[in-house]
């Protein structure tokens, strides 16, 4: 949609955009290389400078300050583009930032931010990523940042009265998926003497409070081998009892189909499967996948199915997951829908920031 540059916009800076009447649009961040070339932060003919963003870290920390539980050890502080921070995550892990930058802009402007952050969240060090495939594409240095602190390599966190290790070096995005924190514990109410599956286990946060909660037994299973060294370790620090497999989601829970094994409660809780609005193999991803765990729930036992995968909306999800339960001759009983915590905010005329989607349902 963007018809021409003035061309003194440079890549990462902050413009005025006006609308085929040479009206004013609004503001946004600018780079003509990136896979998104404007991203949109303010609407309205109304100026803006620099300043926008210092003051949209603050409403940010506000935000939290006045919807979280006091005293949380993790959490999101900047959820991108739904902060008015575009290109920008940063979770809160006790006194250390983990930041993740996807673009350009966001990366420029750390030397103010960074502080900026700081101070809002009562942070003291920050550790930053950022996807060399990423960076290629924004046109992002790749040399260190001077503000963080690359002896960074792990630290504890404690949620729900479970202790986690975040390994920064090993983990994905920002070490910790914080957004599943609230359904955590939904799920360790309903395990209590259950036999629990969780299926794309990652570092076993939900096979922890689901054996914390009083599972009677516990069966994590994931494909990164790094991420079930870390389930491992987890359980270690919970001295919680839990079977931890290396497998590929799909063969496994075919074997286990074919041995008629069945648990009571299934958690699926896969990878981003869809990558883009056409991708209909990874929306046969969700099917296959939630077919097979169909197949293993007792009959009256739990299926929780979840999807991280921004570009499949709520309601796209929800016939994935009817359907493929329906094609297995069974019916699913939802009786919640949620998706990730207060911490994650999402923007009205950015529908894609509804990424997590979580369905609730018992097999009839």
């Amino acid at each position: 949609m963007i018809g021409k540059a003035s061309d003194d916009a440079r890549p990462g800076d902050l413009v005025e955009v006006l609308d085929r009447d040479g009206e004013t649009f609004g503001w946004g961040l600018f780079n003509p290389r990136s896979n998104m070339p404007l991203r949109i932060v303010r609407h309205g003919a109304a100026p803006i400078d620099e300043s926008f963003f210092i003051d949209a870290i603050h409403q940010a920390a506000q935000l939290r300050k006045e919807l979280l539980e006091p005293d949380l050890e993790a959490y999101r502080c900047i959820h991108a583009d739904a902060d008015r921070l575009p290109g920008l995550v940063a979770d809160r892990f006790g006194d250390i930032l983990s930041v993740e930058i996807t673009a350009l802009g966001a990366w420029q402007r750390l030397d103010t931010w960074l502080p900026a952050l700081h101070q809002a969240f009562g942070t003291e060090r920050a550790h930053l990523q950022v996807d060399p495939k990423l960076a290629r594409v924004e046109g992002i240095p790749t040399k260190p940042h001077p503000l963080a602190d690359h002896s960074i390599r792990k630290v504890k966190i404690r949620e729900h009265g479970a202790t986690f290790e975040i390994d920064f070096a090993e983990g994905h995005k920002t070490g910790f998926f914080c957004d599943q924190r609230d359904n955590r514990r939904r799920f360790a109410a309903l395990a209590r003497d259950k036999r629990v599956l969780d299926l794309c286990s990652y570092t076993g946060a939900f096979s922890v409070q689901a054996a914390l909660a009083g599972a009677a037994e516990v069966t994590g299973i994931d494909l990164d081998e790094k991420a079930i060294a870390m389930a491992k370790r987890n359980a270690n620090l919970n001295q919680a009892r839990i079977k931890f497999t290396h497998a590929d989601a799909f063969t496994w829970a075919r074997t286990m189909v074919d041995n008629d094994r069945r648990w009571d409660l299934v958690l699926v809780d896969p990878p981003k499967f869809v990558t883009g609005r056409d991708d209909e193999k990874g929306r046969g991803k969700y099917n296959d996948l939630n077919r097979l765990a169909a197949r293993l729930v007792e009959p009256g036992g739990y299926l929780v199915s979840c999807s991280c995968s921004g570009q499949v909306n709520e309601f796209e999800f929800e016939k994935l997951v009817t359907t493929a339960v329906h094609k297995e001759q069974k019916r699913l009983q939802i009786f919640n829908r949620t998706g990730a915590g207060a911490d994650h905010p999402t923007l009205s005329n950015y529908p894609e920031s509804r990424y997590l989607k979580v369905i609730w349902g018992r097999i009839i």
